[in-house]
């Protein structure tokens, strides 16, 4: 459920706000409203954060504060889209996606993206916004300030325009080309950036065999037999804990022992056990573009 309530170090947490800057703007120029409790403890309301995000915006772009309080709510609201569409900022960009969001605001989500990828390309888009905007996402989830609900609106249209992406590109394979295999272990379920491997891998001519979210083990013995891989590549985000990601990498390693087994994720860049011989860890996309290729 998506938090109703905030205290001012919420604020700060979530906008980058100092809590002393927001008290000067609600005295001086009574931005913020906070309301109160039965016992007289300062809350403030999921409209108030979304408000604060957009004066943010407009602060960092050169508006006063004193000029922003003239402002009505939907000349905020405006001008904020105007430069969010038009600039190219990235925290200005990461900002307006968090808006959209909240809002559900789906023609909004829909526009960033799509300017995004004019003014700076695919690839760099998802290292740029795509990548940070997903981070705070895990930030908002883990502090109650978004619901479910915007977390699979957000994810859903972005993951629809990496399968545009992947799908825009022509296959061109050749002697050098790869066989992988992409696959999320049991009850892991977020795959984006597995998504975004693909993108990849594809784009540097390479066969892959795109299994997606929680495929049981038993299945890649079998998906293997037709499809004669190279490369096993799997992500780990949330639900392994490290003894069962170090099991896990042995029985992978064991089963296929002539193939090449990348690992990457959340959950890996905390890993610092050892790994198995033909077991590969990944700790950036730049490095999975370097690898992919050899």
């Amino acid at each position: 459920m998506q938090k109703e309530r905030y205290n001012i170090n919420d604020l700060e947490k979530l906008t980058g706000i100092k809590a002393h800057t927001i008290r000067i703007w609600e005295r001086r120029y009574s931005l913020l409203e906070p309301k109160r409790t039965e016992t007289n403890i300062r809350y403030y309301t999921g409209e108030d954060l979304k408000r604060l995000l957009n004066i943010s915006i407009l602060n960092k772009n050169g508006f006063k504060i004193s000029r922003i309080a003239e402002f009505r709510e939907d000349e905020i609201n405006e001008k904020v889209i105007e430069f969010t569409t038009r600039k190219s900022d990235v925290e200005d960009q990461v900002m307006a996606l968090t808006m959209a969001m909240f809002n559900l605001d789906l023609q909004k989500f829909e526009k960033l993206m799509t300017v995004s990828y004019i003014n700076r390309g695919f690839e760099n888009t998802y290292i740029d916004i795509i990548i940070p905007f997903l981070t705070k996402i895990g930030f908002l989830w883990q502090t109650g300030t978004i619901s479910t609900v915007h977390e699979h609106f957000a994810t859903n249209i972005i993951k629809r325009k990496i399968v545009a992406a992947i799908d825009g590109i022509l296959p061109a394979y050749g002697d050098k080309s790869k066989n992988c295999i992409l696959f999320l272990p049991e009850n892991e379920y977020h795959d984006i950036s597995l998504l975004y491997s693909y993108y990849i891998l594809k784009q540097k001519h390479h066969h892959v065999t795109y299994l997606g979210a929680s495929v049981p083990f038993t299945c890649l013995d079998e998906i293997n037999s037709f499809h004669k891989s190279d490369s096993l590549i799997v992500s780990f985000t949330s639900s392994y804990s490290t003894d069962k990601i170090a099991n896990y990498l042995e029985s992978l390693s064991a089963k296929f022992k002539e193939q090449k087994i990348v690992v990457f994720g959340p959950q890996m860049d905390i890993y610092d056990n050892a790994l198995p011989s033909n077991v590969i860890k990944l700790s950036s996309v730049d490095e999975f573009v370097n690898i992919c290729g050899n």
